[in-house]
């Protein structure tokens, strides 16, 4: 018995598609979507958080060893 693929959304334009291993382009549904993706990477557009305590935090350089 045959399972039909899931359907899923594409994380740029939020289109469903079937999760199918013939689109090379997965998660998303076409190249223009992955393009897309791709610049805001590149464009520093998404940013990865950190807590608000190490914003603040002073860094200090290890004790040398003799």
């Amino acid at each position: 018995m045959k399972e039909n693929p899931p359907i899923v959304t594409c994380p740029s334009c939020g289109k469903e598609h079937r999760w199918d291993t013939s689109n090379r382009f997965r998660p998303f549904c076409s190249e223009r979507c992955k393009m897309i993706d791709l610049g805001k990477w590149a464009n520093e557009e998404y940013r990865v958080a950190q807590p608000a305590d190490q914003d603040e935090q002073e860094y200090t350089e290890p004790p040398h060893q003799a």
